[in-house]
């Protein structure tokens, strides 16, 4: 369904923008119908701009995005079938207008011809589906409603187009702990529906809740991708195991990492016969997972 191929963001900085900084370098992974897969990293790790190069909010400096194999091209029939729901609820809210006119955008730019009372009865269905009740959400100013209950309102938006894509970036960040599962069994069930998933998080615990698949980023980098219990259960990146080593327990003290003292890159030989290694190039550690190379440093320069 989607697939990023070798992407990369650069940024222009500085007075004149004579600076760059590379967000993201060619990073390529998928995320198919009916699969949730975790994108993980911590701040500046380049999740959200990855996001956001999906949804056409930020060009793409290389590298391709293609949705069912053809290049995406952001507009109308693109917002068909990719939606973004974002960290906080509040910022897509405008505290003027109530709640439910998100869904009324919706109908002028996507639906005009469809009659009052045929709109009327989408919205509240949709508004069932994400386990509201439309007589307690609908008609209410956003400063009237919790954070969970808006995140919903906007999952809801989402579910009244043909929706194939949901990019959800820090949805739950915000929301108390029982709400927040509330958001991720909704998620949960609407993968059952065919609902692709791009659940972009910090939080480990979460992301291995619902997540198939599970890519971990580092410096706008993947440095370890694969299915979640390989990706977890197995990790073998250094950086992959530090994130875990660094969740914290009940019952036991903090402890550093054990150190890595080998490259599955080079065990494996794609470092290449002269010993050198691309920061892209990946190791396959078991089936679908895959590892890139933690001693880029210690390779000659290609």
């Amino acid at each position: 369904m989607l697939r990023l191929d070798n992407v990369t963001k650069v940024f222009r900085t500085g007075t004149f923008g004579g600076r760059t900084v590379t967000a993201v370098g060619g990073v390529s992974f998928d995320v198919r119908p009916g699969e949730v897969v975790s994108l993980i990293g911590e701040s500046g790790s380049g999740k959200s701009t990855i996001g956001r190069m999906i949804l056409g909010l930020t060009p793409v400096t290389s590298g391709s995005i293609t949705m069912d194999g053809a290049p995406v091209r952001p507009g109308k029939d693109y917002y068909r079938a990719v939606q973004g729901v974002f960290q906080d609820p509040f910022s897509c809210y405008n505290p003027v207008f109530k709640a439910d006119r998100v869904f009324a955008l919706v109908k002028e730019g996507y639906f005009p011809r469809v009659p009052a009372a045929e709109w009327e009865r989408r919205v509240e269905a949709a508004v069932r589906d994400v386990r509201l009740n439309p007589g307690e959400v609908l008609g209410k100013y956003p400063h009237q409603l919790s954070g969970g209950q808006l995140q919903r309102m906007l999952i809801a938006r989402a579910l009244l187009l043909d929706l194939k894509l949901l990019v959800a970036d820090e949805i739950t960040s915000m929301l108390d702990a029982s709400t927040r599962i509330d958001v991720l069994n909704l998620l949960a069930e609407l993968k059952t529906r065919g609902l692709g998933v791009l659940y972009v998080t910090h939080d480990l615990s979460l992301g291995t809740y619902l997540a198939e698949r599970t890519v971990v980023l580092r410096g706008g980098a993947v440095v370890e991708m694969g299915p979640t219990d390989l990706v977890f259960g197995d990790p073998r990146h250094p950086y992959t195991r530090a994130l875990l080593a660094a969740v914290p327990r009940l019952n036991a003290p903090w402890e550093d990492p054990a150190p890595v003292t080998s490259c599955l890159c080079h065990e494996s030989g794609s470092a290449g016969g002269d010993g050198r290694a691309a920061a892209g190039r990946m190791a396959e550690a078991g089936p679908g997972h895959l590892v890139a190379c933690a001693r880029l440093a210690d390779c000659p320069p290609a």
